[in-house]
């Protein structure tokens, strides 16, 4: 898989495919079945699918912090891309260049000059140009004379309502994490590598395996029962924080994991963290002690929802404060530790490499991402 960073990037290798163009964040199953609807064409052709995004994505140019929170960061993106059948990933940087260019300019530089589309799956709201005349009427136009077809995406529902990224958000944000999974085709997570941070965790009592987020509006953020995937493949519940960290003044946001009844040097690991249950807010404390306490608090909160049975989360007696939703993850997997097996689509896109012509899908973040 080959992941193009720019017009400028694209060589005769990459000319003649079958494309798709959008922000794609999440990769949930709607841009799952447009990606099978490429795949469909691209067999046809014997040509590459290639995805185009955008970076940043262009109500992030536009509306900054204001914009809606990412689902997935670009690299994250990348890779499931690649799970789902694309085979080049243009990344255009979406910034005064590419938005001043008209409907026309676009589809001249971008899909006939630089890709050399041969058929082309779009949205048919689909709108892209400074003048607002690109859309897909233009598209199909311009595609009878220049000889690429253009076809608009079929829509993908869940209970009957179209599946959206704003949607996900929507049930990541109400703390419906299973809701969430089944738009998307799989569990919610968030992931990175651990680095060393304050240490403030080890003098009360609590490490925690920090891992630095991007500074960008955040899907999540408070208190949450969570399982944890190492590098080994091992998972483990524990409890996270997600935001800023008020009592101590962090600048930036964090990912802050607990593991439950777990002693390890995590330093350098990669971590994927899927959350199951939010406890709570974050909440600036009076001091360390406070903290600490709470911690406690939510350490017992967490025990008693990975100890119910199945289904029963948030409806004991003791606490029926917390919500019914988990991740749809094995539970023996999580309790007894035990090494847990990857899906059929792990397994075989795990051989796949990616390459770049400037970066690759690791890096692909590296800044805006």
């Amino acid at each position: 898989m080959r992941v193009i960073r720019g017009l400028h990037n694209l060589k005769a290798a990459h000319r003649g495919c079958v494309a798709t163009i959008g922000n794609f964040d999440g990769v949930h199953r709607g841009h799952q079945a447009i990606l099978q609807q490429c795949r469909e064409h691209a067999a046809r052709w014997n040509v590459p699918l290639t995805v185009v995004v955008f970076e940043p994505q262009p109500r992030e140019f536009f509306a900054g912090d204001q914009a809606p929170p990412r689902l997935t960061r670009l690299r994250e993106k990348v890779r499931l891309l690649r799970d789902f059948g694309a085979e080049q990933v243009l990344v255009l940087p979406f910034n005064e260049v590419l938005r001043s260019l008209t409907g026309r300019e676009f589809i001249d530089q971008v899909l006939i000059d630089g890709l050399g589309v041969k058929h082309l799956v779009v949205g048919d709201d689909f709108r892209f140009g400074c003048d607002r005349l690109g859309d897909f009427a233009l598209l199909a136009e311009v595609g009878l004379t220049q000889g690429f077809g253009v076809e608009h995406t079929r829509t993908f529902t869940v209970d009957d309502e179209r599946v959206s990224s704003t949607r996900v958000r929507t049930l990541l944000a109400s703390g419906n994490f299973s809701a969430a999974a089944r738009l998307l085709g799989r569990p919610y997570s968030l992931d990175g590598r651990v680095v060393r941070d304050q240490q403030l965790g080890r003098t009360i009592g609590v490490p925690t395996a920090n891992l630095p987020l991007l500074p960008q509006p955040l899907t999540l953020r408070g208190v949450f029962a969570v399982i944890v995937e190492l590098e080994n493949g091992r998972r483990y519940p524990a409890v996270a924080n997600v935001g800023f960290r008020p009592t101590v003044g962090s600048k930036r946001p964090t990912l802050e994991v607990h593991l439950l009844d777990f002693s390890g040097d995590l330093y350098g690991q990669h971590m994927t963290v899927f959350p199951c249950t939010r406890l709570r807010g974050e909440v600036k404390f009076d001091g360390l002690e406070a903290l600490k306490a709470q911690i406690e608090r939510d350490q017992a909160r967490a025990r008693q929802y990975f100890a119910a049975p199945p289904g029963d989360q948030g409806s004991s007696e003791q606490d029926s404060s917390l919500p019914l939703a988990s991740a749809p993850l094995e539970r023996e997997a999580a309790v007894s530790m035990t090494t847990v097996s990857k899906t059929t689509v792990s397994k075989t896109t795990a051989s796949k490499t990616i390459s770049s012509d400037s970066s690759s899908a690791d890096d692909a973040d590296a800044t805006n991402g």
